[in-house]
């Protein structure tokens, strides 16, 4: 049960952080307020990081950005890698 609660946490902040991209790139366009890039990095680091990633990717958003593209990728890699690594050890709880 325990490994369920890990992976769909993962998938959910990482929804968010998808969405939470999308939202700030149409804010931009748009000249209306932002969100905060401290916000963008705590939604990628607290479970996020594919989905911030992806967002980053699919909306052409933060790609200027060195610290966003290396960030946004390791912490999807980091992540993904916890997940295969992790879940197999927590069903045995």
């Amino acid at each position: 049960m325990i490994h369920i609660i890990f992976i769909g946490s993962i998938i959910i902040m990482s929804i968010i952080a998808f969405f939470t991209m999308g939202h700030d790139k149409s804010a931009a366009r748009a000249s209306k307020r932002r969100v905060p890039e401290r916000t963008l990095w705590k939604l990628a680091i607290f479970g996020g990081g594919l989905g911030a990633y992806l967002g980053m990717i699919i909306f052409r958003h933060k790609t200027k950005h060195t610290s966003f593209r290396i960030g946004f990728t390791l912490l999807a890699i980091a992540q993904v890698a916890l997940m295969i690594w992790a879940t197999p050890l927590l069903k045995e709880l």
